[in-house]
């Protein structure tokens, strides 16, 4: 019988976990108390022997023999192969907990596509779900002794309703020298395509779904018998046995009180009961007892499967929801909050404090903004903070990057055309503010600029790694075409001079 807790933990206190150490079923006391005994008996006989019946030349020999074995337990990694093997060990257990084959996610599929209120409609749902419970009992008669004990027999099974007698005929007629689990799933399967031709599972899409359930509750099957067939190597489990014996018996003798081997040398203190050496072995021994229990939970120990509640349990489920559920669905009407905008359920008197505490939006929202005015207002991109370009960088990117010089932050210098923003008419203002805005001439200057742009845009990277440099006086019009091209988008001429204000004249 599985020992749950877990109510006694939901809740962290003071001392909660004390109250847990005065457990007995499913304890460490329990699995552990008669090799604790021997352990501590063994140890009280050699000490008397020691004290009492060896002579002093026999007492001398022994001091030897048990400096000796006290030295030689620092060269067994205890720790270490303990611990890896019981990680081992732990994460097979749960993995074998989650191959048991459950069908709850079959029988909503079985109960929603097959269909007819009929006899025969509820025949067919019927006998799906009972074959996928004969394959479940199949595989746990071979891997769980607590289901042997209680299926010995194919005659208890057929007596228990999971076969009929032409199925056990037809069952064992099927000659193999393999586990025979996997015969109820292609019965589903030939009943189940039979269902399709007979208009009751009423397209492909359906069955179709049908076969993938089915396909992953026998894959779950197939895993409970190869997590039996398949186990850890013998050898480590040996090798990791050897190492905690040889430990013991080591500390059995070299862990015992030695008299001083020359007359005035100071000898230990006498602790006629070795404390820390026993509690080393009830936390090696009591490692090596857990990695024993769980090594096949499918037995009968405290903290074993409850593999026959979990076969009247699937069972149970299953049947009720292909049988007394199929169709029978409840009146569908308003909900309480059909015409509440938010929904809020009431709360009692015991978790009413939880409707103060504000709803979590995020880590940095209540985060205090910084008081300085200046820092906390909006900034725009002008004509005055010219964008740089990273030559790093640009080799990637397509467009220039955002950042703004600090060198240059604050001069008197033209940014790019593109980032100048709209007036209030509707126009754009002159990127040269100093010059009066002739029609004609501002028409032949931005035609000027998006003629170099487009010039520009096409030209390769510089042999330097620089984008938008000035190109060689010598590369003419027919060399750039026959360079391979980069799609860039290089600044202006006018931006190649931004950082020297000398370069242009108002």
């Amino acid at each position: 019988m599985t020992i749950s807790y877990t109510l006694k933990v939901a809740n962290s206190r003071f001392g909660g976990f004390s109250k847990l150490l005065f457990r007995w079923k499913g304890s460490i006391y329990k699995l552990l108390y008669k090799e604790f005994i021997v352990f501590v008996v063994l140890y009280a006989m050699l000490s008397l022997v020691y004290r009492r019946l060896l002579t002093e030349e026999q007492k001398r020999l022994y001091t030897k023999v048990a400096q000796y074995c006290n030295r030689s337990t620092d060269l067994i990694p205890m720790s270490f192969v303990l611990g890896f093997y019981v990680t081992l060990i732990v994460n097979r257990w749960w993995a074998q907990y989650t191959s048991i084959p459950l069908p709850d996610q079959l029988m909503c599929v079985i109960s929603s596509n097959v269909h007819g209120k009929d006899e025969r409609g509820r025949i067919l749902r019927r006998t799906l779900i009972r074959y996928a419970n004969l394959s479940a009992v199949l595989i746990l008669r071979s891997v769980s002794t607590r289901v042997l004990k209680r299926f010995p027999t194919m005659d208890h099974v057929v007596e228990a309703g999971f076969m009929t007698q032409d199925e056990r005929k037809k069952f064992e007629s099927l000659h193999s020298d393999f586990n025979k689990y996997w015969i109820p799933c292609v019965w589903f399967t030939n009943l189940a395509a039979q269902a399709r031709r007979d208009g009751r599972i009423r397209d492909d899409v359906a069955l179709c779904l049908l076969m993938d359930e089915l396909n992953l509750y026998r894959a779950k099957c197939s895993m409970l018998f190869h997590y039996d067939w398949i186990s850890i190597p013998l050898v480590y489990t040996q090798v990791v046995t050897i190492a905690v014996y040889s430990f013991f018996a080591f500390c059995l003798i070299g862990r015992q009180f030695l008299e001083p081997l020359e007359p005035g040398q100071e000898g230990d203190l006498d602790m006629y009961v070795p404390l820390s050496t026993l509690l080393q072995f009830f936390f090696y021994a009591g490692w090596l007892k857990v990695a024993e229990q769980i090594i096949n939970p499918f037995g009968e120990d405290d903290d074993d499967f409850e593999t026959n509640k979990l076969i009247d349990r699937n069972l149970q489920v299953s049947l009720l929801s292909v049988d007394d559920m199929y169709q029978n669905l409840p009146p569908a009407v308003k909900d309480k909050y059909w015409n509440e905008s938010t929904a809020q359920p009431p709360y009692t008197m015991a978790t009413a404090a939880e409707t103060l505490k504000p709803s979590f939006l995020g880590s940095t929202f209540d985060m205090r903004m910084c008081e300085d005015a200046e820092q906390s207002q909006l900034s725009e991109a002008s004509p005055s903070m010219p964008r740089i370009q990273t030559p790093l960088l640009s080799r990637f990117f397509t467009a220039a990057s955002p950042a703004i010089s600090i060198k240059n932050f604050g001069r008197g210098t033209r940014g790019h055309p593109h980032l100048r923003h709209p007036r209030a008419d509707g126009g754009f203002p002159s990127p040269y503010p100093n010059r009066s805005e002739d029609p004609d001439s501002v028409a032949r200057i931005e035609e000027e600029e998006m003629e170099d742009e487009e010039s520009q845009a096409s030209e390769p990277t510089m042999p330097g790694g620089h984008l938008g440099g000035t190109r060689p006086p010598e590369a003419s019009k027919t060399q750039r075409k026959e360079l391979p091209l980069i799609q860039v988008k290089a600044p202006s001429s006018e931006s190649i001079g931004a950082d020297r204000p000398e370069a242009w004249e108002p």
